[in-house]
């Protein structure tokens, strides 16, 4: 059943003007001579600028755009996404002659308890991520390979090139004669506010050349660029959409989510929602998040949303899913996310898209895998 709440284009409040910049090789800021940029403060449009040109062939004024979301109950998270616009350039791009500094740590085994013990003790040499500050804000995620059952996270800590985060981290159930198969996986990052975290790098450390049965081991190794593999399932989502030209509606059902990866912290099950953004050209009118599915890496959703949007409008319009992991402790994290409509970038998203406007007032539901956020 579904509450007859109307919510109309979000107000231009919030934003604040920033000059795009962009960089030389050494760092040197220049003006791209494409003048001042309306950046939301909170959240960025879709992809780069939500400031339309202005002039005779610009764009309706977003104001003024009869667009109207009426939606179901909902229980939202305390909790807002909050991505930003540019990034500073991080160094987990440049060459290889790029020093990311070390990471130190200790392995020790628990017989009794039949359980791995791993202190992440501190970090040296790290590189300036926050050019403002020229410091880093670094934390830690480690995960135990292959089978990722065990992920955890240490505390942020503020303005240091050198954290000492001195946390101890128990694994339970890890038999010893299995340690030889497993590799632990540290991903070196730095927190970003506003913004995805940037990735400093990694360490990847064998547990076939470690022996902690005579006591603690304690290992240094230098933090490298960190090996980009896009090849990580980031999970599938099941939407579905229809659009009746008489009334004008759009409804757009969030139906269900699989194989989700874990992004929880303690390890278990994640706690997913969904944050429908709706987008006319790179302006963002209208969002709403579903309910918080607990514990689980197969959400069942079934949530509707109902979008007055004109005709004409149409080929203007996209829908972007955002598949987001709750977390009381720490920070949302994006699993993955789905666009439809005009910036869709992959080939289904464009064929569902066209089926919906082409089958007016037939429900077209469809499967789509996550891209990275």
């Amino acid at each position: 059943m579904l509450k007859g709440i109307s919510i109309y284009p979000e107000t231009l409040s919030n934003k604040k003007k920033i000059n795009r910049m962009r960089r030389d090789k050494n760092g040197t800021p220049k003006e791209t001579g494409r003048g001042n940029l309306l950046v939301d403060a909170a959240e960025s449009g879709l992809i780069g600028s939500d400031k339309a040109p202005d002039g005779p062939n610009a764009a309706p004024h977003v104001d003024q755009l009869p667009i109207k979301v009426d939606y179901g109950d909902e229980l939202s998270p305390d909790q807002s996404l909050t991505p930003g616009g540019s990034k500073t350039s991080s160094p987990s791009s440049p060459g290889d002659d790029v020093m990311l500094g070390e990471l130190t740590f200790s392995v020790d085994y628990n017989f009794p308890k039949k359980a791995l013990v791993v202190t992440i003790q501190e970090a040296h040499g790290l590189p300036v991520m926050d050019e403002h500050t020229q410091s880093s804000d670094p934390y830690i995620k480690m995960t135990i390979l292959p089978d990722k059952r065990h992920r955890v996270k240490t505390r942020v800590l503020r303005k240091t090139l050198d954290p000492v985060f001195d946390e101890t981290f128990t694994f339970y159930g890890i038999p010893y004669s299995q340690l030889q198969d497993l590799v632990l996986h540290f991903l070196v990052l730095s927190f970003d506010r506003f913004s995805r975290d940037d990735v400093i790098g990694e360490v990847m450390v064998p547990l076939a050349g470690v022996d902690p049965s005579t006591g603690k081991v304690q290992l240094t190794r230098e933090i490298l660029k960190r090996n980009i593999q896009k090849c990580i399932s980031r999970g599938e989502l099941q939407v579905s959409l229809s659009y009746q030209p008489v009334a004008q509606r759009m409804t757009v059902v969030v139906l269900k989510a699989r194989h989700l990866p874990k992004m929880d912290i303690t390890g278990l099950s994640g706690n997913p929602y969904v944050k429908v953004n709706v987008y006319y050209g790179r302006k963002r009118i209208a969002k709403k998040k579903t309910h918080v599915k607990k514990c689980t890496l197969n959400p069942v959703f079934n949530e509707s949303f109902i979008y007055d949007i004109p005709i004409d409008l149409l080929p203007d319009i996209s829908i972007e899913f955002l598949v987001i992991d709750f977390d009381r402790t720490t920070k949302n994290e994006v699993v993955g996310r789905l666009i439809l409509g005009a910036h869709s970038i992959t080939a289904g998203g464009v064929e569902h898209w066209r089926e919906v406007c082409e089958n007016p007032r037939k429900p077209v539901a469809k499967w789509h895998s996550l891209s990275e956020y």
